[in-house]
């Protein structure tokens, strides 16, 4: 919540959801081949490994792209072209480069830095086959991140790796953490080809190996900084570690928006969440609705209108899931325990907010950390640089346990913070209900036309 000058005084919370659409059913079941040529992509997938060469690949390691990124550019062209170096080097007991092609496969000697893609990638989903040699221990990177893991499962390591759980955890999760170790063991005997199938939305991956799902929507902890999510865009990369690996028919489609949004609430979808606004008209909700119009189903906040509507039921730990739209410099929030009066950011457990992630270039004006996107108003800054451009939807996810909130945005989990332990509060001013065990859900209008979709709650 950024406060308008109209609003200054005026409560803040608006929040809504109606229902949300199934992913299709290509996201939510393994796709067939459609031909058995060598690297001939299924309709909608590009080819990344052509079968003949290493266009589009570059050298890379673990190393935090975003550190890469921000590299002055000589020094960023420098880094790429000693990895890419290292990885055509030739091996001098072979006579060949750590990389090569043989037989329409990609082959690497277990040396040299790994093949990562040229382009960097958002959401995604990616097929790959590999054939590997006992004792192996490889992966793939997604966005340059550390990894879907690749083991010889017959090998025994006494528990102190997992390889007996088998391939396909993001084995760099930490110990306990979902996705870490695989549900099943899906490895085919050595010698065999295996074939991985990832979708990666946000921070959110699943993974299938030989058509056996292997994790299921898990947060891929950020290995570099796991205070941080993940990039939001970034290579795949194939690793290199000590043993002999093959690929073939590597194959990535590009998930737009909509698309991630589907597949977020269809998982979403089997939690419980009921949705609390119709799309048609204000019937269960209170305040001052007369400033929001309803159209096609989305709330909006009329033009230079606001203050917080609420849906008229009181809870106390609850999720709620949502998309939101905001204008250029738009700014709203989101109501947590709201009492009914008053201002939310301060009269209630919080407001979290909803800004345009570029608000500063927007309205040429600074703001705290502690009013970006997603923030506890005032109290707890959210991570920022997750949100869709600006006219698309974005998809939310937020949780509520006593002094506890979680906010998931397209999949990144930006705020994970308790307000209870929160010394330090923008300009020292009392948030007198931070404290509050129960209250309302809304949505807190700042004269912006921000719009809101498919609200669903479930109370814990």
């Amino acid at each position: 919540m950024i406060r308008s000058k109209l609003f200054r005084s005026a409560p803040l919370a608006l929040l809504l959801l109606g229902s949300v659409s199934c992913a299709n059913q290509q996201t939510s079941s393994p796709p067939q081949r459609i031909s058995q040529l060598p690297n001939r992509p299924p309709a909608g997938f590009t080819t990344l490994f052509n079968g003949s060469d290493l266009t589009g690949w570059r050298g890379g390691d673990t190393f935090d792209h975003r550190k890469l990124l921000a590299m002055p550019a000589s020094d960023h062209a420098a880094q790429i072209r000693k990895w890419t170096a290292s990885m055509k080097e030739v091996n001098p007991k072979t006579g060949k480069p750590h990389w090569y092609v043989e037989n329409n496969e990609l082959v690497n000697d277990g040396f040299g830095a790994y093949a990562s893609t040229e382009k960097d990638y958002g959401d995604f989903e990616l097929l790959v086959e590999y054939r590997t040699v006992p004792k192996a221990d490889s992966g793939i990177y997604l966005r340059g991140v550390p990894q879907v893991q690749i083991w010889d499962v017959s090998e025994n390591d006494d528990g102190k790796l997992g390889k007996a759980l088998g391939s396909g955890g993001l084995w760099n999760n930490s110990k306990g953490a979902p996705g870490k170790n695989p549900f099943v063991i899906a490895d085919k005997s050595l010698g065999e080809w295996n074939s991985f199938r990832v979708v990666m939305v946000g921070s959110r991956v699943s993974v299938w190996l030989n058509n056996q799902p292997v994790v299921k929507h898990a947060i891929m902890e950020n290995y570099y900084d796991r205070s941080l999510p993940v990039p939001h865009h970034g290579p795949i990369q194939l690793q290199t570690h000590g043993g002999e690996i093959r690929w073939r028919n590597v194959f990535i489609r590009e998930i737009n928006g909509d698309e991630a949004n589907r597949i977020l609430a269809q998982e979403d979808s089997s939690n419980g969440l009921t949705s609390i606004f119709n799309g048609r008209d204000f019937a269960g909700w209170a305040g001052p609705t007369d400033n929001y119009e309803v159209q096609n189903g989305t709330v909006i906040c009329k033009p230079h209108k606001g203050g917080t509507i609420y849906y008229n039921r009181q809870v106390g730990d609850f999720t709620t899931t949502l998309e939101f739209k905001l204008p250029k410099g738009g700014n709203n929030g989101l109501a947590i325990r709201y009492p009914g009066t008053g201002d939310t950011a301060y009269v209630g457990m919080c407001e979290l907010q909803v800004l345009d992630d570029n608000y500063e270039q927007a309205t040429n004006s600074k703001i705290d950390p502690r009013q970006a996107h997603g923030s506890a108003y005032g109290m707890i800054a959210a991570a920022r640089g997750f949100q869709r451009p600006i006219g698309e939807w974005n998809y939310q996810r937020v949780t509520v346990k006593g002094s506890s909130i979680q906010v998931e945005l397209n999949g990144f989990l930006i705020l994970n913070g308790d307000v209870a332990t929160v010394k330090d509060i923008m300009a020292n001013s009392p948030h007198p209900g931070k404290d509050r065990l129960a209250g309302f859900f809304g949505l807190a209008g700042h004269s912006d036309t921000v719009a809101f979709r498919n609200i669903r709650l479930k109370d814990h």
